[in-house]
Formats: C-alpha cells, sequence, structure tokens
C-alpha cells in the first residue's frame, strides 16, 4: 500500500456519472430539485451511442448520459442493474497514463483511452472495477480546479449555483464485500482505505469520500450533497414525484442524500 499512500496527493474527484434510459426529465429534474444548471452537452459522447448533460455541483460535475441506440455500454449497464447505481467515478490526476499502467498490474484492464487535447483520459474496465467504471483523466494547463475541463464545455464555471446546492461531499458504494471494494477501489485509484464515522470502510479524497456499506451488489448507490436548506430540496424532490425518505430521494437509481 505504500505506493498507493504516495499516489494520494494527486487524485481528486472531478465527475460521477449516472446513466438514464432517457436524458429528459432526469436531466431537468435533477437541474430543478437541486438548484443546478446544465453547463453543457458533449457531442463527443454521440460515437458511443449516447446523449449526455453535465451540471456543476461546485466544482464536481455530476453527469447524466442515456443511450439513442441499442448496443451501448450505458444501456447495458441498465439491464444488468435494473436501472440501479451510479455508472461511472471520474477522477483527475497528473498522470492518467500512469495509473492506467497500475491498474493493468494489478489485473484491471484499460476499456478506452480518450484524447481531444489538451485533455487526456484513460477508462478502466468496470467488470475489472467492480461497481462502476473508473477514468482517470488530465487537462494541460488545469491544475486549479477552476481551470479548463473540456468535458464540462467552454464556460463551465459560469454555471456553478449555490443558492440551494453547496457541494457533493460523498458517494456511497454497495458490495456483499464493503471491506473489499475499499480495499480493491483503494489500490486502484491510489488511497489506502480508512474507515468513516459509522464504522465502515472509507477512502478520502481531498474533495470528497467514498464510503462502503454491506448490499446484495456491487453498486454505486447513493451521492450526499451538502444543501443550504434540507426540507425545501426534499419538498423540491416531492414534487417531481421522487420517492422520498428521512433525508434523502431516489432519482436516476441513485439515493441523494440531503445534509446542511
Amino acid at each position: 500500500m505504500t505506493e498507493a499512500i504516495e499516489m494520494a496527493p494527486y487524485v481528486r474527484l472531478r465527475q460521477i456519472c449516472l446513466a438514464a434510459p432517457g436524458i429528459e426529465p432526469v436531466s431537468s429534474d435533477i437541474a430543478d430539485i437541486m438548484g443546478l444548471i446544465v453547463c453543457y452537452r458533449d457531442g463527443n459522447v454521440a460515437k458511443y451511442g449516447l446523449e449526455n448533460a453535465l451540471l456543476p455541483v461546485d466544482t464536481i460535475l455530476l453527469e447524466v448520459v442515456a443511450p439513442f441506440q441499442p448496443g451501448t455500454a450505458a444501456g447495458r449497464f441498465i439491464d444488468k442493474t435494473g436501472g440501479r447505481g451510479g455508472y461511472m467515478a471520474i477522477f483527475c490526476c497528473d498522470d492518467p497514463d500512469g495509473r492506467g499502467k497500475h491498474a493493468n498490474a494489478i489485473g484491471v484492464r484499460t476499456a478506452n483511452v480518450i484524447t481531444h487535447a489538451p485533455y487526456h483520459g484513460v477508462q478502466l474496465h468496470p467488470r475489472d472495477c467492480r461497481a462502476a467504471f473508473i477514468e482517470f483523466n488530465h487537462t494541460d494547463g488545469s491544475d486549479d480546479v477552476l481551470g479548463p475541463y473540456p468535458p464540462a464545455g467552454p464556460n463551465w464555471q459560469k454555471s456553478i449555483r449555490k443558492d440551494v446546492t453547496q457541494g457533493l461531499t460523498g458517494v456511497e458504494m454497495q458490495s456483499p464485500d464493503p471491506q473489499g471494494l475499499a480495499e480493491h477501489w483503494g489500490k486502484i485509484v491510489g488511497i489506502a482505505a480508512s474507515k468513516d464515522a459509522g464504522g465502515n470502510p472509507a477512502l478520502k479524497l481531498p474533495n470528497c469520500s467514498f464510503h462502503f456499506v454491506k448490499g446484495a451488489a456491487d453498486l454505486m448507490t447513493g451521492l450526499t450533497f451538502r444543501v443550504n436548506d434540507v426540507a425545501r430540496v426534499r419538498d423540491a424532490a416531492k414534487a417531481k414525484g421522487c420517492k422520498v425518505a428521512g433525508e434523502g430521494f431516489e432519482l436516476c437509481g441513485v439515493t441523494f442524500k440531503l445534509a446542511a
């Protein structure tokens, strides 16, 4: 684990991707409930048979992808999980190729390499990652988290809104073996597994934490958001017809957990 700990300072959560049967009404519902704005729709994903919408949550991007033709990886994911679970966790780092080679060395295959200069990304095989795709990417000249990030469009920073939602602070991962999944993701991402306040295995990044809980299958099952008014957001979700329980609601296959 020494190598993993040494790698840790150079990786941050950049983006969470959710898969939906259709872009609408999901992307509009997320925007309306959470007080967010769609900053970009990336035409580059069309070659994968997908359309998308990206919404900034402070400096982390929340993306929704939806297939518009049969035979897509996202479509297979939706069919396999019954529409449950997040699709991809995307991390920015200094050396995507190096992290890809490190993953390959521990038995995690590379699924796709994307280069749209100055952006370069390495996507790992979801079957080997377990639970969700992992991607590592880097944008030249973008060491600043508010710097350029081509997948989110040329002016994504101008779409950040904080009057309702302040940030995305946590990701919940479910597994029959939470400790094993946490250690596996820790080896891939380069962060030693620790424990959260509830005693669950966790990976603590500089800008977000991943929490691993007991469940029937390996899935990304929840996102925790810091909001200004939990009741207001919960009521907005209920008005959109979302299933509301406790301090959260269900949308696009995951639980949106709300914290003040």
